[in-house]
């Protein structure tokens, strides 16, 4: 049996421990279920993605929708509850 070193921030661990107890798991047993479901799926069992909010095509398009604001190039869509009802029935 192999040992594992981890360092992880304290919040993380005892937050990850308090599920780990709810569900009848030692972070030992935890471990080694995660272990498993990496190999199963042949990598990480999860997906791990990037917040599309802050890509680099959006930070751009972002800057540049601010800046045709501020030059008054385009202005912000108001609309009241009923016309957004409205707009929604059409």
């Amino acid at each position: 049996m192999a040992n594992v070193n981890v360092r992880v921030d304290d919040a993380v661990k005892d937050g990850a421990e308090r599920i780990f107890s709810e569900l009848g798991l030692t972070i030992s047993a935890a471990t080694n279920v995660f272990y498993k479901q990496v190999i199963r799926s042949g990598g990480m069992p999860f997906e791990l993605l990037v917040d599309p909010f802050y890509s680099v095509g959006n930070q751009k398009h972002l800057e540049k929708a601010i800046a045709a604001y501020e030059s008054g190039k385009s202005k912000p869509v108001i609309k009241s509850l009923a016309d957004l009802e409205k707009m929604a029935d059409e």
